[in-house]
C-alpha cells in the first residue's frame, strides 16, 4: 500500500511538472526589430496586444536600414518595421531575399530643417543642402525641394531614383551634399538646410512641427511592418495585422505620433 501511495505521489509530481513544462514551451517568445521611433510605437501599440495574445515580445532597436533585415533573414528577428515598399523591394532583391509586407502603420515624413531660416521664402542663394544619400530617401529629399518650388527635377526621371543628375532648374543654385540618412540631423551645423528623415529627426532631438515644409508620402512610401515572405500567412503575421487595426494602437497614434502620416487604410 505504502509502495502503491508513493507510485501516485510521483506519478502527480511528473503530471504537475510536465503541465508547468507544456506551459513555459506553449508561451509563443518572438523578437521585433525596429529604428526610432518605431521601436515606441511598437512597444506602445503592438507589445500589449501580443501580450495578451499569449506571446513573450522583446522589441530591439536598431540604428540603421540594413541590419533589421539581415537579422529577419538570420533568424534573430521575427519581424521589422523601418522600411517602406521601395526600399523592402530593393533591399529583396540585391540581396536574395523574399520580404513580405503585413500592415502600413504611421510613418514620420522627411522634412526640410535649418537652424538658419525660419521659411523656405528665406532661403537665400548658393546655401547647402544636406541629403540622405540611398536612393529613395535623396529622391524624397529632392522631391520635397521640388514641391516647395526650389529646383525643377526632369519629367521622364523615375521618382523613386531621382538624383542630383535630374535637377533641370536650380534657380537659387542650391549645393547639395549627400551623407548617410542617419547623418543629416547632425550636418545641421554646418550647412543651411537638411532634409531629414522623420525617424532620424526624433532621433536626434528634432520637433517634427519645426521642419519648414515635409514630404507627402505615396502608399509605396509609407512604412509596413516585413516578415519573411514564407511568414506571410503566419499567425504571427495575422496577429500583428491585428494589432496595428485595434483601438488601441489607434489611441497610441493620435497621443504620441500626432504628426505622422498616416496610411490610407487609417483616414477611411
Amino acid at each position: 500500500m505504502k509502495r502503491f501511495k508513493v507510485f501516485i505521489s510521483a506519478a502527480l509530481l511528473i503530471g504537475i511538472l510536465a503541465g508547468c513544462g507544456a506551459s513555459g514551451e506553449s508561451e509563443k517568445k518572438i523578437t521585433l526589430g525596429a529604428t526610432v521611433p518605431y521601436s515606441d510605437m511598437l512597444e506602445k501599440g503592438v507589445k500589449p496586444y501580443l501580450e495578451k495574445k499569449g506571446y513573450a515580445v522583446e522589441v530591439k532597436e536598431f540604428n540603421d536600414y540594413v541590419q533589421p533585415n539581415i537579422s529577419l533573414k538570420s533568424g534573430s528577428l521575427d519581424a521589422n518595421l523601418f522600411q517602406h515598399k521601395v526600399y523592402m523591394d530593393a533591399f529583396s532583391e540585391e540581396n536574395d531575399m523574399k520580404l513580405a509586407s503585413v500592415i502600413t502603420v504611421p510613418t514620420a515624413p522627411i522634412g526640410i530643417y535649418s537652424k538658419k531660416y525660419k521659411s523656405i521664402d528665406e532661403i537665400k542663394p548658393g546655401s547647402t543642402v544636406s541629403l540622405a544619400n540611398d536612393p529613395t530617401n535623396l529622391a524624397r529629399g529632392l522631391t520635397v525641394l521640388r514641391d516647395n518650388g526650389l529646383i525643377e527635377i526632369d519629367s521622364s526621371a523615375n521618382p523613386l531614383r531621382v538624383s542630383e543628375k535630374d535637377v533641370t532648374k536650380n534657380p537659387k543654385n542650391l549645393k547639395f551634399q549627400p551623407v548617410e540618412a542617419a547623418q543629416t540631423p547632425r550636418t545641421l551645423d554646418s550647412v543651411d538646410l537638411a532634409a531629414v528623415n522623420g525617424n532620424f529627426a526624433l532621433s536626434s532631438g528634432l520637433d517634427l512641427k519645426d521642419a519648414l515644409v515635409k514630404d507627402k508620402l505615396p502608399e509605396d512610401i509609407i512604412n509596413r511592418i516585413v516578415v519573411l515572405e514564407k511568414d506571410k500567412n503566419s499567425q504571427l503575421a495575422k496577429d500583428l495585422k491585428a494589432a496595428v487595426e485595434s483601438d488601441a494602437f489607434k489611441k497610441v497614434i493620435q497621443s504620441d505620433f500626432e504628426e505622422f502620416h498616416k496610411p490610407d487604410w487609417m483616414n477611411k
